[in-house]
């Protein structure tokens, strides 16, 4: 719970001693960085930032790299309902149990070692994962080979990984292209200048920057890498947390723009059954 300038947090379970989990929320959060200063500095390089900004405050957090690495996994061509719904799976078939809060149970995220099972893609497909399946299973199986999450720690920005070679290596992994390879690149890698290019940021950039695009219809890796290199020279070495609050102002957009829709179309309907009484 936030209160003013504080973070109100509990622990549950049975730990007797404090293991610091200040500094892990911290990290988490990423509290350690102004998002005000980072607001100012973008909205002036860039004329359109402000309108961007409606959320008030957008935060990019620094996750568990397994983590964020099979949930984005399971996004490809997905709604957020569907991937919210196939990582509680993944967490509660293959993860270990931490507790249970007011009859909710709650899982532990699975490790590399029981995604890499033989079951494992069978029993996903089963659950509905689809191709996504051997995609988390030959991805869990190769990163074992490679030296498991040693082999992901090592790609962070902080261990001396450049940003471009994280991305290629990440690549190398099953089900994962370069809107993903971003998205792990920004979350868990601490690589902030990394920009997911999706539909939406395509759109912005399209409408604002990169007008002579809007003639294609699909991102392409070619696309991908014009998109992103602009908006990291005109947004700097933060522009993944710039891409961010973009992105939430346009999934904000079409949500709002959605319900209008809804509610027009109800009034239709109501008006027409009226006539019909």
């Amino acid at each position: 719970m936030q209160n003013d300038d504080k973070l109100i947090y509990t622990i549950h379970g049975s730990l007797k001693e404090d293991v610091g989990f200040s500094k892990i929320l911290s990290d988490y959060f990423r509290l350690n960085l102004s998002l005000k200063e980072n607001l100012r500095t973008w909205a002036s390089v860039d004329s359109h930032f402000e309108s961007y900004n409606k959320l008030g405050a957008v935060r990019i957090l620094n996750q568990d790299v397994v983590e964020n690495l099979f949930s984005f996994i399971c996004s490809s061509n997905n709604n957020i309902i569907r991937i919210s719904g196939m990582v509680e799976k993944l967490c509660k078939i293959f993860g270990t149990r931490i507790c249970a809060i007011e009859d909710q149970e709650y899982y532990d995220f699975p490790t590399i070692e029981a995604l890499s099972k033989p079951n494992v893609e069978f029993n996903l497909r089963k659950e509905g994962f689809g191709y996504r399946a051997g995609y988390i299973s030959k991805s869990a199986q190769k990163l074992l080979s490679l030296g498991g999450k040693k082999w992901l720690l090592q790609l962070k920005k902080e261990n001396g990984t450049t940003y471009e070679s994280a991305k290629e290596s990440l690549m190398s992994l099953p089900g994962v292209g370069p809107k993903v390879a971003d998205c792990i690149c920004l979350m868990s890698l601490g690589h902030l200048e990394a920009i997911p290019v999706d539909t939406h940021i395509f759109q912005v950039a399209c409408t604002n920057y990169i007008p002579h695009l809007s003639k294609q219809s699909n991102v392409t890796p070619k696309i991908n890498q014009e998109v992103s290199s602009y908006l990291r020279r005109l947004w700097g070495p933060l522009a993944g947390w710039a891409q961010a609050i973009v992105f939430c102002m346009k999934i904000n957009s079409s949500n709002s723009q959605n319900r209008k829709r809804s509610i027009q179309q109800g009034r239709k309907k109501s008006t027409k059954i009226t006539k019909v009484k």
